[in-house]
C-alpha cells in the first residue's frame, strides 16, 4: 500500500491479518516500519509487510490561534505553563547518526504528545536553553528559575512543568526547591529515559501525569515519574528527597529517607503523605549562590591533603563519609582530623552526609564523630548529598548569611530534612 500520504501526526488505522490498529502515525527513521503511537501511550513498530490496508482519520492539523491565543476547544481548559530545557523527553530519533536531536518546534512538541494539550490548554511555552543535563550549571538552574517565576506570576495559570534530562534533575528539582520562596502553585520537573518515537517510551506516561499533578493542590517543587517498570502510574516526588538510582530503568527516580508525596495517575491523584497546599501567596525568587562548593567522597587510604587544595579555591565542602557520617581518624598517616581543625579554622565549611544514602548521619554514637564535630563540621541528619551541595551553594551565596551558616545549613527550608526516618 501507499505510505506516502500518512503525515506524522496523522491519526491512522492499520489492518492486519487479524486485527485493526489506530494510532497516531510518527516519523520513523526505517522505511520498512510504520511507528504508531497507541491510545496507551506505547509506541509500536509494524512491519509494512504485515499491513494490508491503511487508512487516514483524522488528518494533522497545525494549531491556529486567535488572537488573545486561544482557539475555542482551548477556551475552557485549564491553564498550565511549560518549559522545555532538553533532554530525552524533548528529542526525537535523528535518523542520520542514530542518536536523538531536540523538539525545539511546538507543533513537533504537540504531534508526538497530544495527550498533554488535551488535558489542559499549554498557555505558555518557554525553551529557556536547550542543554543535556550533564551539562547543567548554577547559571542554568537560575534562568530556569526566572522562566519558572515569570510563569508563578501568572494568576491564569494553575502550574508548570518543566522537561529536563534525567542525570542531572534531582540538582536541579534542589536548586529550584531553595530558589523558589513561598511557592504557591505545582512546580512539576518530569523526564524520559527513552525518546518518545522509539517503541515502549516513557514519555508519554510521564508528561500526563506532570499534567494531572500541575493542576492539584500540591504548591512544591515536585519531580513526577514512573513509579514502576509498568506504565500504571507514576510517583510524586520531592524535589530535595529525590535521586536518580539507575542508569536506564522507567523507575529511575526514588524517594530517600521519605514516603512518595503521591501517586499519580493519568486522570487523578492519591495523596500518600503531607504536602504544602496551593496558596494565593506571592512567591519571591531567592537566586543568590556561589559555585565555590564542592562534593568530596571519602575512601580507604584517602589523602586528607586534599583538604589543602579544596580550602585555597572553595568557600565550602560537602563531604560524604561512611556509616554515621565518618573520615579516617585513628591512623596517624591518613587521620583526617588535623587537616579539618586547619581549614575550618581558616574559614573552610565543612558539612558531612552519608555515602549510604539511606538512613542518618549521627556524631555522639562512635569517637570519630564527637572529634568532628568538635572541630566544626555541620552534620546534615538524613539529607542527600548533592542536595547538600545545592544547599551549601546556596547559603554561601547569601552575603551575611556564613556567620551563621550552620544555623542555616540545619534549617528545614523546603523539605530537605525528615525527622521520622522508615526503616
Amino acid at each position: 500500500m501507499d505510505f506516502e500520504r500518512f503525515e506524522a501526526g496523522d491519526s491512522v488505522r492499520l489492518r492486519l491479518a487479524h486485527e485493526e490498529i489506530d494510532g497516531i502515525y510518527l516519523e520513523n527513521p526505517d522505511s520498512s516500519i510504520v511507528l504508531l503511537k497507541l491510545k496507551s501511550g506505547y509506541n509500536i513498530g509494524i512491519s509494512k509487510e504485515n499491513i494490508l490496508a491503511g487508512r487516514i482519520l483524522k488528518k494533522y492539523e497545525k494549531e491556529e490561534r486567535k488572537e488573545d491565543g486561544k482557539n475555542e476547544s482551548e477556551s475552557n481548559k485549564r491553564k498550565i505553563g511549560l518549559v522545555i530545557t532538553g533532554g530525552t523527553i524533548a528529542s526525537k530519533l535523528d535518523s542520520r547518526t542514530g542518536g536523538v536531536h531536540p523538539l525545539t518546534d511546538v507543533n513537533e512538541f504537540r504531534k508526538f504528545y497530544p495527550e498533554l494539550f488535551e488535558k489542559a490548554y499549554v498557555k505558555k511555552i518557554d525553551v529557556p536553553f536547550m542543554i543535556a543535563s550533564e551539562s547543567m550549571s548554577s547559571e542554568r538552574w537560575i534562568q530556569l528559575a526566572e522562566s519558572v517565576k515569570k510563569m508563578l506570576d501568572d494568576e491564569e495559570i494553575e502550574g508548570i512543568i518543566v522537561t529536563h534530562g534525567t542525570d542531572t534533575l534531582h540538582y536541579t528539582a534542589s536548586a529550584l526547591s531553595f530558589f523558589l520562596k513561598n511557592l504557591n502553585k505545582p512546580v512539576v520537573l518530569t523526564y524520559a529515559q527513552k525518546s518518545i518515537d522509539r517503541a515502549s517510551s516513557d514519555a508519554n506516561l510521564n508528561l500526563v501525569c506532570a499534567v494531572e499533578f500541575a493542576l492539584g493542590e500540591c504548591a512544591e517543587v515536585v519531580l513526577v515519574g514512573h513509579a514502576s517498570i509498568n506504565d500504571d502510574y507514576c510517583y510524586a516526588l520531592r524535589g530535595t528527597k529525590v535521586r536518580k538510582m539507575h542508569t536506564s530503568r522507567r523507575d529511575a527516580f526514588k524517594p530517600v529517607n521519605c514516603e512518595p508525596i503521591a501517586k499519580v495517575y493519568p486522570d487523578k491523584i492519591e495523596y500518600l503523605s503531607s504536602f504544602k497546599k496551593r496558596n494565593n501567596g506571592k512567591v519571591v525568587l531567592d537566586t543568590d549562590y556561589t559555585d565555590k562548593v564542592a562534593l568530596l567522597k571519602v575512601y580507604p587510604g584517602q589523602d586528607p591533603s586534599i583538604l589543602n587544595y579544596y580550602a585555597l579555591k572553595y568557600k565550602g565542602v560537602v563531604i560524604e563519609g561512611t556509616g554515621l557520617g565518618h573520615v579516617p581518624s585513628n591512623d596517624s598517616l591518613h587521620s583526617w582530623i588535623p587537616l579539618l581543625k586547619k581549614n575550618i579554622r581558616e574559614g573552610l565549611v565543612v558539612c558531612i552526609v552519608s555515602q549510604t544514602i539511606n538512613g542518618r548521619v549521627d556524631p555522639l554514637v562512635y569517637s570519630n564523630g564527637r572529634e568532628l564535630m568538635e572541630a566544626g563540621v555541620i552534620f546534615l541528619e538524613d539529607m542527600l548529598s548533592e542536595t547538600a551541595l545545592v544547599k551549601l551553594g546556596y547559603v554561601l551565596g547569601h552575603f551575611g548569611w556564613k556567620k551563621n551558616v550552620k544555623e542555616k545549613m540545619l534549617e528545614n527550608m523546603s523539605g530537605e530534612f525528615n525527622e521520622r526516618l522508615s526503616e
